[in-house]
């Protein structure tokens, strides 16, 4: 960090990056952090309380955009500014228009977003808690080409490089597995938030939506277009070979679930393994206070999330008919508009 707490040359690197690759007629959009670290260099304090990160974020966005602005207004290039907040991905509407502005941008020449965490506002449960999540979110949102994750280390290594002199660097990642999860470690960076264990968990996300993702150093941008040139650089996560649609994205990664269900075991490999539906019969216990059509978790009796779907029954009829066959549910219920309490149609794994 440097004035204001932001390192201008790093900016101006970073600016004439996003210059290469927009003359290569790529689209960027950037994800940023820095607002609240900017903030607290300005009003000298280091905030603990929401309140005080939030002032501090206040502070911090305008001299953080405007760092942007003046750094990308040199190559002839406008900032687009976007600040979000959790709940914009968990409203399905406001997800949609969110995307629609965000084509809308990127249809204009010279364009950059620049999109950050909304710290200003944002209270606990409506945080994404990391960028790294963030950005991956985003870019299952622009069915982006690749995800770059810019971080103080170079890559994933199988050991913590500041403490191991022979740990090495990990080139490529066919598929996270808990072993890669594992190697994750805490963060180093005074400014940062989240770890390494929030990338990994971020190019989960992003892979399992088919897009690449590398973890490159931030003092060497320019690795990006040596990556998207065929070249090798960081840390590539290599995405599955089947891509969400746009809808199965959002369930898996973009909304908020407002309860979860506990099932037994057979139900989550019929509905993991077969493709089922989860019917009632499989439900050991529901959690949460939700209605029909919200987004639930789905978990194993360890609590494990394996799933995410729209429910079919609110949470209240759910805890009746639980455990029971789809053949009883009329008579405990009254009704029974569907033998499924998550149809297999509005359900994805995680």
């Amino acid at each position: 960090m440097g004035e204001a707490g932001l390192d201008p040359v790093a900016m101006a690197r970073f600016a004439g990056v996003i210059r290469d690759l927009m003359s290569l007629g790529r689209r960027v959009v950037v994800v940023t952090s820095g607002a609240v670290g900017a903030g607290r260099w300005r009003l000298g304090l280091n905030p603990r309380s929401i309140p005080e990160k939030q002032a501090a974020a206040a502070v911090g966005q305008g001299i953080l955009m405007h760092r942007y602005d003046q750094a990308l207004s040199a190559h002839g290039l406008t900032v687009a500014q976007l600040l979000l907040t959790r709940a914009d991905f968990g409203d399905r509407p406001r997800y949609l228009n969110f995307i629609n502005m965000l084509a809308t941008l990127l249809s204009q020449p010279g364009i950059v977003p620049i999109v950050n965490e909304n710290d200003s506002v944002a209270v606990e449960e409506l945080r994404f808690g990391d960028n790294d999540t963030l950005s991956a979110m985003v870019a299952s949102a622009v069915d982006a080409h690749s995800l770059f994750i810019l971080s103080d280390v170079d890559g994933l290594y199988d050991a913590d490089p500041a403490k191991s002199q022979t740990a090495k660097k990990l080139a490529r990642i066919s598929a996270i597995t808990p072993d890669i999860e594992a190697l994750a470690g805490g963060s180093a960076s005074v400014w940062g938030t989240g770890g390494m264990a929030t990338k990994i968990s971020a190019a989960k996300m992003a892979t399992s939506c088919g897009i690449p993702v590398v973890l490159l150093h931030a003092r060497e941008p320019q690795a990006i277009v040596q990556c998207l040139s065929g070249g090798q650089a960081g840390t590539l996560f290599v995405p599955v070979n089947t891509r969400l649609e746009g809808r199965k994205r959002w369930l898996a990664w973009g909304g908020v679930t407002t309860g979860r269900l506990v099932v037994d075991r057979g139900a989550a490999r019929a509905v993991s393994k077969e493709g089922r539906s989860l019917l009632p019969a499989g439900v050991l216990s529901v959690h949460g206070d939700f209605v029909p059509g919200d987004l639930v978790a789905l978990c194993t009796p360890d609590d494990s999330e394996f799933a995410r779907g729209l429910v079919n029954y609110s949470s209240a009829d759910l805890s009746r008919i639980c455990g029971r066959r789809s053949t009883e549910i009329s008579a405990i219920l009254g009704y029974k508009p569907y033998d499924e309490a998550v149809h297999r149609s509005n359900l994805v794994m995680r």
